[in-house]
C-alpha cells in the first residue's frame, strides 16, 4: 500500500495532522511524521535526515508520498531523497498539496488502493472541495504536482537555489569563512542575497559583503551561480548549509549568556556584563595596544607601495596561521576557525581591489590606503542591524591592526604575564585572547566587548573568568592594585575588603564544591555490567589539559600531542625544555600512562620556522607524521632523548604517527635504538622496557596490521585520519565531508580487522580519535573488542556513565550489525 511521509517545522502540528488523518482513514495506511527539530529553545525547524529516517520507516514498493508546509521543509525533503538509492528513489514522490487537506486526501485516497497518480491528483485537488462550499472554486486552479521532484539540470548556464540557514547563529564569521571559501573553489560567477532582509545581491568570494549579509537563523537566501560548473557550486553550497556548516547546536561552544538580573552596584562595585563565569582575585596589570598614528602622503612609485602592502599582507598571513596553529593545538577547533575568517579577510578581492585603486589612483601611501578600506568595512559591520554580527568589527579591526603593525615596522604587543594576574584593558583582540595563559591570566576585564564576541568565547573555552563593558574609571587603577571579578554576575571590586573577598571565596568554593560532586562518578572505573573494565584516558596538548583531564576522571593519557611545543615557539624547542615539559605532565599523572606521540607535524600542519619553500599539492598525502621525521633525523633524534629521559621512573609509552610501511617502524626503531645507546654511554637512566606504539590511520597500516602487530607493542587507531584515507574524502571539503565519516562500514571493518590483528598477536589497541565522545558509538566501539578509549577530557564522565550500563554481550550483538549495514547512515538509525 501506498504510504505517507508528513514533514513539518512544528511537532505538535504534524502529531495533530497524523491524528486526524489516520481517524479518517482507521491507521489502513502507514504514516510517519519528520517535524521540528531537537532543540527545547527553538524546536520548529526541519532536519533533513529525520525526513529520510521517516521515509524509510514506511517504504513502500507501491509509492512513499512526502507532504510538506513550507520553506525548509520542502528543502529537508529534497536533500532527504540524496540519502536513498536510486531505486527506493524512484518510487518517493514530493507534492506541493495543502498540507492539512492535501494530507487527508491523500490518506483517503490511498486507503481506497488508489495509484499513486491518482493519489497526488487527489492530494492536489483537495482545496477544491472546501472552495466549492465557500462559493470561490472558480478561482482556484489546480497546479500540477511533481510526480517525482528531482533536482533536474537546465540547459542554461545560469541556475540558482534558495536556502533556509538554520544553525543557531546564522552567518557569522565562521560559518561565514566556509561559504567563501566553499564558493571560491569554482570557476561560476556566484552572488547571494539575502531575501529575508531584501539586501542586494553580493559576490560570494568576499567575506566580508558575504557577513554584511546578516544571515540570522531562519532567513532566506538566494544563491545564484552563472558558468560552467554552477550546479556543482550549487550543490557544495547547499550541503553546506543543509549541514549547519558542522556546527551542532548541542555542542555549541558560543554559548548563550543567560540574561543577567541587573542589580544596582553596592560601594566599590563597578558593573559589567558577565562574558565568562568564575570568580578571579589578584592584583592587575595594564595592557594596552601599540598605538599607531597613520599620517597620509602623496607618493611617485604606485606599484612599489602596492607590493610594499602586499608584503604585509603576506607576513600577516603567516602571523595569522600561526596563531591558528597554536589555537588548534591549545584551545580547539572551533576557536582555531576564528582565524580562518581572518585569513580570508585578507584575500577578500573586493578589499584588495579597494586598497589597490586607492593607491595607484590617489597616489597615496599604503599605510592611509589600507587604513580608509578597513575603516570602511568595519563601518559596514557598524550598520548592520544585528548586533551579534557588529560585533565581527573587533576581527576586522585585529586584522587590519595587524597588517598597519607590519607596514609601519613596529614589533608585535607583549602580553607575556609573568605572574598570576588579572589583564585590565580598554579591549582585547581575539588574537590578544588566544594568546593568553590561563595559568598566569586569572582574569579579563576590559572597558568594552560582549558575551558574544569571539574574545569571550576564547575567555569561556580557556576557563578565564572575563567582566566586560566597565566603567572607564577602572583604567585608572595602577599596576598591582588587586581587583576581584565576577564573571556570572559581571561585577567587579577594585581593592575589595575583606568581607566581598570572604564572599566571593566561598562563591568559588560553592562552584569547585558543586564541581567535585558532578565529578565522583568520573572518577570511578567504567566497568559493564557483565564486569568488563574499560581504561579511559584522555588526550591532551598541554600541561594544564594533564590537570584538567585528571580533574575528570581520566585513567591516563592516551594521546599527547606533542605540536604544542613546536608550535608555541619561534624555533624548535630543545631537548631540555621538551623533558621539563613531559616530566611536568608526567608528575599531573603519578604513574598513570602516558602514551607520547612524536611529532606529527608537516603536510596540513607546516612548522612556519621549518618552511622548505615546496608547496604539496595535496598536504593530507604529503610529508607528514613520521615521514617528517625521518626526513629531519636530527629533530628526531633530540625528541626521543626528550621522552626517554622522561620515561625514567615514569609510566610512558612511545606513539609513532601517520605509519604506512614496515620499513618506516623499523627505521624509527634504529634512531630509538640509537637514542638509547646513546643514552646509557652518557649513563642517563630511562625506561629500558618503555612500550612503543603505533598509529593506525591509514588503509596501508591496517593492511598489514598481522606484520605491524610483531614489530610493536600496542596499537591506537586514529579515526579521524583514517576515515578519510578509506573514503578518499577530505574531511575539511564539505562537499565529501559526509564519506569522511568514522561510522562508514568500510571504516568500521577497518577498525575490526586492526584488533583481530592485534589481539591474534597478543598486543592491546585502543582508540584516540573523537568517534570514541559520542557516547552513541560506544557500543559498537566496545563489541568491536577495543581495548581502551581515549578522548578529550570533557567527554570522559559521560562516557564511563554509558559503559556501566551495557554489557559486552549486547555490545557486540551490536557492533556485529553495524558490520552488515550498508551506509553510516543506516549505522546511526541503528
Amino acid at each position: 500500500m501506498i504510504s505517507l511521509v508528513i514533514v513539518s517545522h512544528s511537532k505538535q502540528l504534524a502529531l495533530g495532522v497524523r491524528e486526524l488523518t489516520v481517524q479518517m482513514v482507521h491507521e489502513r495506511v502507514p504514516i510517519a511524521i519528520a517535524a521540528g527539530i531537537e532543540d527545547p529553545e527553538n524546536p520548529l525547524g526541519t532536519d533533513a535526515m529525520q525526513v529520510y529516517e521517516a521515509i524509510i520507516s514506511v517504504f513502500s514498493d507501491a509509492g512513499v508520498l512526502v507532504l510538506m508546509d513550507l520553506g525548509s521543509a520542502v528543502m529537508s525533503a529534497e536533500m532527504a531523497l540524496e540519502f536513498l538509492s536510486p531505486e527506493q528513489r524512484a518510487k518517493v514522490y514530493l507534492c506541493s498539496s495543502p498540507f492539512v487537506e492535501g494530507t487527508i486526501a491523500a490518506a483517503v485516497s490511498a486507503a481506497a488502493g488508489n495509484s499513486i497518480q491518482t493519489v497526488i491528483a487527489e492530494a492536489q485537488g483537495a482545496l477544491l472541495a472546501k472552495a466549492t462550499l465557500l462559493g470561490v472554486s472558480d478561482n482556484l486552479k489546480p497546479h500540477a504536482c511533481p510526480m517525482a521532484r528531482k533536482r533536474g539540470v537546465s540547459a542554461e548556464k545560469t541556475r540558482e537555489i534558495r536556502l533556509t540557514i538554520k544553525n543557531r547563529l546564522g552567518l557569522h564569521a565562521r560559518p561565514a569563512a566556509q561559504f567563501v571559501a566553499t564558493a571560491s573553489r569554482y570557476q561560476s560567477q556566484i552572488q547571494v542575497q539575502n531575501l529575508t532582509r531584501g539586501t542586494a545581491a553580493v559576490r560570494s568570494d568576499s567575506i566580508n559583503q558575504v557577513a554584511t549579509l546578516g544571515a540570522r537563523q531562519g532567513h532566506e537566501l538566494l544563491i545564484t551561480a552563472t558558468g560552467t560548473d554552477a550546479q556543482a557550486a550549487l550543490t557544495a553550497l547547499q550541503a553546506l548549509i543543509v549541514n549547519n556548516f558542522g556546527e551542532d547546536d548541542r555542542l555549541i561552544k558560543v554559548r548563550r549568556v543567560a540574561p543577567q538580573e541587573v542589580t544596582p552596584a553596592t560601594e566599590g562595585e563597578l558593573l559589567g556584563i558577565g562574558a565568562s563565569g568564575g570568580i578571579a582575585i589578584a592584583p592587575v596589570v595594564h595592557y594596552e595596544s601599540v598605538p599607531m598614528s597613520i599620517v597620509q602622503y602623496r607618493i611617485e612609485n604606485v606599484e612599489i607601495e602596492w607590493q610594499r602592502l602586499q608584503a604585509a599582507i603576506q607576513i600577516a598571513k603567516q602571523e595569522i596561521q600561526g596563531l591558528l596553529s597554536h589555537t588548534y593545538v591549545q584551545i580547539g577547533d572551533a576557536e582555531a576557525a576564528i582565524f580562518d575568517a581572518h585569513l580570508l579577510f585578507l584575500e577578500d578581492p573586493l578589499l584588495l581591489e579597494a586598497a589597490r585603486k586607492r593607491i595607484i589612483e590617489q597616489h597615496i601611501n599604503a599605510e592611509a590606503a589600507w587604513q580608509t578600506v578597513v575603516d570602511e568595512v568595519a563601518n559596514s559591520y557598524y550598520q548592520l542591524e544585528d548586533a551579534y554580527l557588529q560585533e565581527r568589527v573587533d576581527d576586522v579591526v585585529d586584522v587590519g591592526r595587524r597588517v598597519l603593525r607590519i607596514l609601519l615596522g613596529n614589533a608585535p604587543a607583549n602580553l607575556e604575564i609573568t605572574t598570576p594576574s588579572i589583564i585590565l584593558a580598554t579591549d582585547l583582540t581575539p588574537s590578544d585572547t588566544a594568546r593568553l595563559d590561563p595559568q598566569k591570566v586569572l582574569g579579563i576585564c576590559t572597558t568594552f566587548g560582549s558575551a558574544t564576541s569571539h574574545s569571550a568565547i576564547i575567555a569561556r573555552t580557556l576557563g578565564i573568568p572575563a567582566v566586560l563593558g566597565v566603567d572607564a574609571k577602572i583604567l585608572k587603577v595602577e599596576n598591582g592594585t588587586l581587583i576581584a571579578l565576577d564573571g556570572e554576575s559581571g561585577k567587579a571590586w577594585i581593592t575589595p575588603n575583606a568581607k566581598i573577598v570572604e564572599t566571593l571565596e566561598a562563591k568559588r568554593q560553592a562552584w569547585q564544591t558543586a564541581q567535585e560532586e558532578a565529578q565522583k562518578q568520573a572518577h570511578q572505573p567504567a566497568i559493564t555490567l557483565d564486569g568488563q573494565r574499560i581504561p579511559i584516558l584522555a588526550n591532551i596538548s598541554s600541561i594544564a589539559d594533564a590537570q584538567v583531564a585528571i580533574s575528570n576522571g581520566a585513567e591516563g593519557v592516551g594521546l599527547l600531542r606533542t605540536e604544542f611545543l613546536y608550535f608555541d615557539c619561534d624555533s624548535l624547542p630543545g631537548e631540555e625544555k621538551q623533558l621539563t615539559v613531559y616530566q611536568s605532565i608526567a608528575k599531573v599523572l603519578e604513574n598513570r600512562p602516558l602514551i607520547i606521540r612524536t611529532l606529527d607535524v608537516g603536510g596540513d600542519k607546516p612548522l612556519p620556522y621549518m618552511s622548505t619553500g615546496v608547496t604539496e599539492a595535496n598536504p593530507f598525502l604529503g610529508v607528514r607524521g613520521i615521514r617528517f621525521c625521518l626526513e629531519n633525523p636530527q629533530l628526531f633524534k633530540t625528541h626521543l632523548r626528550a621522552i626517554l629521559r622522561a620515561s625514567a621512573g615514569n609510566n610512558i609509552k612511545i606513539l609513532l604517527p601517520m605509519i604506512a610501511t614496515l620499513a618506516e617502524v623499523r627505521a624509527a626503531k634504529v634512531i630509538l635504538a640509537q637514542v638509547q645507546g646513546e643514552l646509557r654511554q652518557e649513563e642517563i637512566p630511562f625506561d629500558e622496557n618503555m612500550e612503543v606504539g603505533i598509529m593506525i590511520e591509514t588503509p596501508a597500516a591496517v593492511a598489514i596490521a598481522d606484520q605491524l602487530a610483531k614489530e610493536v607493542q600496542f596499537f591506537s587507531i586514529g579515526t579521524n585520519d583514517l576515515s578519510q584515507y578509506v573514503m578518499a574524502g577530505d574531511r575539511n571539503n564539505p562537499r565529501v565531508a559526509n564519506l569522511a565519516d568514522a561510522l562508514q562500514p568500510a571504516v568500521l571493518r577497518m577498525i575490526q580487522q586492526t584488533v583481530q590483528a592485534a589481539h591474534a598477536a597478543n598486543i592491546w589497541v585502543g582508540l584516540c580519535g573523537e568517534l570514541a565522545a559520542d557516547i552513541m558509538i560506544t557500543p559498537i566501539l566496545l563489541g568491536l573488542g577495543l581495548d581502551e578509549l581515549s578522548v578529550n577530557p570533557q567527554a570522559i564522565a559521560p562516557l564511563k556513565q554509558e559503559i556501566t550500563r551495557l554489557t559486552m554481550t549486547q555490545a557486540q550483538a551490536i557492533a556485529s550489525l553495524a558490520l552488515q549495514q550498508d551506509s553510516a547512515t543506516s549505522v546511526r538509525a541503528l
